[in-house]
């Protein structure tokens, strides 16, 4: 097993995904949105997963960085999509929710790697 594998982060990130893959194809957004989101989602969990991969703290930092930015994309195009009324606000809180987890848990390991 790869050490991101353990990572809690990791694991609700992958679950987001996974959940964001099925919301696209329930719905039938522009191909852009679509893209985007499904993008966005996977860049969440690709990066946390490439930060495991560097040896010093720094390259850790910036790929978890980076990680919570596109956490934060989602979280943009989501509530784009629910103020023009092409998702449930059940939807959005939902999404909404799962990424705002993802990313306090990102936010306290970038905290730890300033060090």
């Amino acid at each position: 097993m790869f050490d991101f594998q353990k990572l809690s982060v990791y694991q609700k990130a992958k679950d987001f995904a996974k959940s964001t893959k099925t919301l696209l194809k329930s719905n039938k957004f522009d191909r852009t949105t679509n893209d985007q989101l499904k993008r966005a989602s996977l860049s969440v969990m690709l990066n946390i997963a490439e930060s495991s991969s560097r040896f010093s703290n720094k390259d850790r930092r910036n790929f978890l960085v980076i990680a919570r930015g596109s956490a934060f994309e989602c979280v943009a195009i989501l509530e784009f999509l629910k103020e023009n009324g092409e998702i449930d606000s059940i939807t959005y809180n939902d999404c909404y929710s799962q990424l705002e987890e993802i990313s306090k848990m990102l936010f306290g390991l970038i905290r730890k790697l300033e060090n």
